[in-house]
């Protein structure tokens, strides 16, 4: 068997372990982590999610992007680890915000998109998926483990642009069909206006605000900005804009697995889920995920590498 080939099946085996035994062992210290009766269908969504990171592979496969050497096993523990850690201490109530489940400003996601980025696509994807699985854990709130997959391809995708050779001509691509998902969303939610807020601690609340309905078309006006801002620097305008692709298509894709898992209908999975979800991340990676690039490429240059 090809070892690139063998080394992202063991890599896809990992996360899933690791989900099983976090999901297990959590369910044991803590009743609010007991997956219940939603288990199988939650793991069932995560499973289809790693077949889809399957299948990207698969599709660009003759990348070297796709390696797995000790150095991407390090970044990838480093990259969980950090976001694991800023998850659990941003992921509370104080930082709720208002949706059709429990979601939370996480300005952490940065940290996946510029892993992913930076040192590819496997390492974003498993800082993402294991990073947010035990930050869930940690928090005692809950564990999703189809959104912890749709965390990881938030990084797998900010990790795409390594696969592209020309970068300049990528970044159209991946700003188009973000801005037709981001009017999508947008659209459907000027349409139902009527979803409701349901907390955890408070399941009747107000339906879901202008403001975190219209998120995602400001963070990806504020993407645009940095885009044309950042014009010279390609590392810094194509890091933003395929974390804003992977933002999209993971916490998407998340969402949507909803519908499946919780008998959400297809719009309050995308008004009261997808909407207050992307669109703070959005906002985040336009301000976090340069400043992390260009911080990344000083010390790349101080050290001559």
């Amino acid at each position: 068997m090809d070892r690139k080939l063998l080394n992202v099946i063991i890599l896809l085996v990992a996360v899933l372990v690791v989900f099983v035994l976090i999901a297990w062992i959590g369910g044991m210290l803590n009743d609010s982590l007991s997956l219940q009766t939603t288990g199988t269908k939650r793991f069932l969504a995560a499973g289809i999610g790693l077949v889809v990171v399957f299948l990207i592979y698969l599709f660009t496969r003759s990348s070297g992007a796709w390696e797995v050497g000790t150095r991407e096993v390090v970044y990838m523990a480093i990259g969980a680890a950090l976001y694991a850690i800023l998850s659990w201490l941003f992921n509370g109530t104080v930082f709720a915000v208002p949706s059709a489940s429990q979601v939370a400003l996480r300005p952490a996601i940065a940290i996946p998109m510029f892993f992913g980025y930076a040192f590819g696509p496997t390492v974003g994807f498993f800082t993402g998926a294991v990073g947010n699985m035990f930050g869930d854990a940690l928090t005692g709130f809950g564990l999703s483990p189809q959104w912890s997959i749709g965390n990881g391809l938030i990084g797998l995708i900010a990790g795409m642009a390594i696969l592209i050779g020309d970068k300049k001509k990528s970044l159209n691509t991946a700003l188009i069909v973000s801005a037709v998902l981001a009017a999508l969303g947008t659209v459907m939610f000027l349409l139902n206006r009527d979803v409701t807020n349901e907390f955890w601690f408070d399941p009747y609340g107000e339906p879901v605000s202008l403001l975190a309905g219209i998120s995602l078309v400001i963070g990806f006006v504020l993407v645009v900005v940095v885009r044309l801002a950042f014009g010279k620097s390609v590392d810094i305008a194509a890091a933003v804009t395929w974390s804003m692709l992977g933002n999209i298509i993971g916490i998407g894709l998340a969402a949507l697995s909803d519908i499946y898992v919780n008998g959400y209908s297809l719009t309050v999975a995308v008004v009261g889920e997808f909407l207050p979800a992307a669109g703070p991340n959005l906002i985040f990676a336009a301000i976090l995920v340069p400043i992390l690039v260009a911080a990344y490429a000083a010390v790349q240059r101080q050290t001559g590498r």
